[in-house]
């Protein structure tokens, strides 16, 4: 019968201590008059010393933990118990011998040997083990993949150190690169610092004459700017590394023996940004026992949206989107994630203001996000009517329900498109900005609802963004299509995009006035650069593997977005990663009255009609404009 390696660990630890105390007083006493002086008390110390050391032991477990991992952290636990076995065992023999025999200083002594007793056999296996590892390793040397890590901290010890116990024996850390120039020459378990990224050439020399060409670039420190981590992914590529990253801290298994895995660069690796330090609390008092809905439920932001509200307790969730599937697979997700909150699905059209009505009245909303929209410019652009419906009168019915239903604030999802806009898709989402502003400038709706738009640029992944695109193109072997050499888009995560909205939406639902939040979206990022990044990424060289061919602008597109108008000042909003856009005052009358025309001649079909009133609310839009630059 196979013993229980937790009880053999358990009895070894008790015979231990009763070995200390033995061999204590034996020391202490010496050999010649040991047994005649320590008779009186030896039985019972002995039984009471075992005995309060198996309870100590028992209660803190130290037991438990893997000698072959053992730690500072168990050699702190087992000081403490051991010290507490002496503790307890003074008092208690005191108050059945009254100590009259026994040697007070030989506990000190007992302490000595009980820690060298307890610690000596972990620490001797744990060496035992990776030595004997460290042969196998050197035996196996050509089977293993020798690697260069970037980072000298905590996640590059922790791998160095799995590579050396077998978890992740199939690497071998052959130097290490860290940012820090004070970090130069030093080593990490025997692995050498050799500078700087920028010191990669000279690394890679040094290692080649050691017969140690590293394979692998592996990226081990997560604070890296994005900047440089797109300089190593070139570095790498230039000298044939693939490049991967460590597990981020929050990733790491607790159980070492299935090893670190290794994790691809991810393009947000390229393109993130610092945290910025949120107000979750004001974000929580926002939401937390709200009635809260989202419109276009289904969509990139909309689904966003719902998972990072549902975290904050509303006391109810309903989802509007018009896609069935879109509505179901969110429904689905949030039934999973958030099985007990209250919550509908509803399909609904923000066209149909009735619909929007009797939502909004039977539900008794606080709180209504805005996100529904058409956002692809080539197809808005060929359905011009079709957009004006869905992004300037689905808003107006939006923003006249919430109105009508005294809902406390409503959030308008805008896009960095409606700044100076050349496209259809970017007129309408200004329109639909303007409505919030001038609505929320009346007084009579001021008093009812709070008016808050946020606008940001491409968000990663979602469906209107290049980088499934070109994944897909990538995928297929190319090409992977630009449409101009030096067209840039702004790039933010979904994650951190909703959550500088939720953060903005809660600044803005205390301010009287409508406000509107611009998302610091950090510096642009040229496509064509995206392009080569995400090839490399795949394993790819550009150009080579897979070629980038320039298509030209489509109609609407705009070689460069912007944030701001030039009508509008850039207001500090009070809190990193935000910033307020200050704009001319409207006249609420007249731009609803403009809106009521503009809808009409959608639904009409009047095109030429349509593309006059939009101009006529947008005076930078030019229709004859996105033709004319398309085509340079």
């Amino acid at each position: 019968m196979r013993l229980n390696r937790t009880y053999v660990v358990a009895i070894h630890d008790v015979l231990t201590a009763a070995g200390a105390f033995v061999l204590g007083l034996l020391l202490r006493r010496g050999s010649d008059d040991f047994w005649q002086e320590s008779s009186p008390f030896m039985l019972e110390g002995l039984l009471m010393f075992a005995g309060i050391a198996a309870v100590v032991f028992w209660r803190t477990r130290i037991y438990r933990s893997l000698w072959r991992y053992v730690s500072l952290r168990d050699v702190i636990e087992l000081i403490k118990a051991a010290s507490l076995v002496v503790l307890i065992f003074l008092p208690a023999l005191f108050a059945i011998t009254r100590l009259e025999a026994f040697p007070r200083s030989s506990l000190i002594i007992i302490l000595i040997l009980l820690l060298v007793l307890l610690i000596g056999p972990r620490v001797a296996y744990r060496a035992y083990v990776e030595r004997g590892m460290s042969g196998l390793l050197e035996r196996n040397e050509g089977k293993r993949v020798p690697v260069l890590l970037v980072g000298a901290g905590a996640a590059a010890d922790e791998f160095i150190r799995s590579t050396t116990s077998g978890a992740s024996s199939g690497y071998r850390v052959v130097g290490l690169l860290d940012e820090d120039v004070a970090k130069r020459g030093l080593h990490i378990r025997g692995v050498k610092v050799f500078g700087t990224i920028d010191n990669l050439p000279d690394a890679l020399r040094k290692l080649r004459r050691q017969g140690l060409r590293p394979q692998r670039l592996i990226l081990a420190d997560e604070r890296v700017a994005p900047e440089r981590v797109r300089a190593m992914l070139e570095a790498a590529d230039g000298f044939g590394l693939s490049f991967t990253r460590l597990p981020r801290l929050t990733d790491f298994r607790t159980d070492q023996a299935h090893g670190i895995e290794l994790k691809p660069i991810a393009i947000e690796d390229l393109l993130g940004r610092p945290q910025t330090v949120l107000d979750r609390a004001g974000m929580k008092a926002l939401i937390q026992n709200k009635r809260v809905c989202v419109t276009g439920a289904g969509g990139t932001i909309g689904a966003e949206l719902v998972r990072q509200i549902s975290s904050y307790g509303p006391a109810r969730l309903v989802l509007i989107d018009h896609s069935e599937f879109n509505l179901y697979a969110i429904d689905a997700e949030l039934q999973t994630s958030h099985p007990t909150l209250p919550r509908a699905a509803l399909i609904a059209d923000v066209r149909e203001r009735a619909r929007l009505d009797a939502i909004f009245a039977r539900e008794r909303l606080d709180l209504v996000f805005h996100a529904a929209a058409l956002k692809h410019v080539p197809i808005v652009e060929d359905n011009p009517n079709e957009g004006v419906l869905t992004n300037v009168i689905g808003t107006k019915n939006v923003a006249d329900a919430c109105v009508e239903a005294g809902i406390g604030a409503m959030v308008l999802i805008s896009t960095d498109k409606a700044v100076d806009p050349l496209s259809v898709m970017g007129a309408t989402k200004r329109i639909a900005e303007s409505y919030c502003q001038a609505k929320g400038a009346d007084r009579d709706a001021r008093r009812r609802t709070h008016f808050v738009t946020v606008r940001f640029g491409n968000v990663l992944g979602s469906s209107g963004s290049v980088v499934p695109l070109f994944q897909r193109q990538i995928a297929a072997g190319g090409p992977v299509t630009v449409t101009h050499p030096d067209v840039t888009r702004f790039f933010m995560t979904t994650r951190e995009a909703v959550e500088l909205v939720l953060q903005a939406s809660a600044l803005g639902a205390q301010e009287d006035e409508p406000s509107i939040f611009v998302l610091d979206m950090g510096t642009p990022i040229k496509i064509a650069d995206l392009a080569r990044q995400m090839i490399r990424l795949a394993g790819r060289q550009p150009e080579r593997d897979i070629k980038i061919q320039f298509t030209g602008l489509r109609a609407g597109e705009k070689l460069h977005e912007a944030l701001f108008h030039d009508s509008e000042r850039q207001g500090d909003a009070g809190l990193a990663g935000l910033y307020r856009a200050i704009s001319r005052p409207l006249d609420a009358a007249q731009v609803a009255r403009q809106v009521d025309e503009l809808g009409a001649a959608a639904r009409a079909g009047l095109t030429p009609r349509t593309l006059a009133l939009i101009n006529a609310l947008v005076p930078e839009y030019r229709a004859d404009e996105t033709t004319k630059q398309a085509t340079h």
